[in-house]
């Protein structure tokens, strides 16, 4: 079993990684500094040719097979609406977290298809999907809603085929980035929204994910899963 996962070095990526190698995958990860590494291959997702890139290195170091697509990479970056350069950081956002996803499923869908193996793929999405985010984050909450849509869209078309996609939800979770997000929003507000009392951990989402690669049956193709201890609720 090979699975291809992305934003791999920190956060939930990291945990993932841990979660998936635990259980006997074999994970080509990838991260956002130079070379290969023992963490994975390198990859900027701003740059329109990094995803094929990534997939082809990738592929080549898996010997012709990758079983699982994982999207986890992404960016939360603040974009004020008087800020000059507010559509560039929308179309940096949406290049990363929703183009660079989308290419990568693309390929994942075709090779599994020239292949005739079926696949799984998992994408990491965002309660702000549903529920929206800060209005300093129009494009985080837009580019999370539609990796939502291109889901169950990937699985409502080639689930006949064995080729089945899966969206994990998570709310805040304890990354470096959610960190400095508490601190600056005022952590014990945001906390108040939360009916669990408390942020999720990595863990717990890498838990969902491994779930979901490995052992989700075929029926809950098109699941929408959220971790975000009932602060939304659908």
């Amino acid at each position: 079993m090979t699975i291809l996962l992305t934003g791999s070095s920190r956060g939930i990526g990291a945990a993932i990684h841990q979660a998936l190698g635990d259980a006997g995958a074999t994970v080509i990860g990838q991260h956002s500094g130079h070379g290969s590494t023992a963490i994975g291959i390198a990859a900027d997702f701003a740059d329109p040719a990094a995803p094929r890139a990534f997939w082809d290195g990738a592929l080549d170091q898996a010997g012709g097979r990758i079983d699982v697509l994982i999207n986890n990479a992404g960016v939360f970056e603040a974009s004020p609406l008087d800020a000059d350069d507010w559509t560039q950081s929308w179309e940096r956002t949406m290049r990363i977290n929703l183009t660079a996803s989308a290419e990568l499923c693309r390929l994942a869908v075709l090779h599994w298809q020239a292949r005739g193996s079926g696949g799984r793929i998992v994408n990491i999405a965002s309660r702000a999907a549903y529920r929206g985010d800060s209005p300093a984050h129009w494009h985080y909450a837009a580019s999370k809603a539609g990796m939502v849509a291109m889901t169950k869209t990937i699985a409502r078309g080639y689930a006949r085929e064995g080729i089945l996609a899966f969206a994990i939800c998570p709310g805040f979770t304890m990354t470096g980035m959610a960190e400095d997000y508490l601190s600056s929003r005022g952590g014990d507000a945001l906390l108040a929204d939360i009916p669990l009392g408390k942020v999720a951990n990595p863990a717990e989402v890498a838990s969902v994910a491994r779930y979901c690669a490995l052992e989700a049956p075929p029926s809950m193709t098109g699941a929408v899963i959220d971790v975000n201890g009932a602060s939304y609720v659908r």
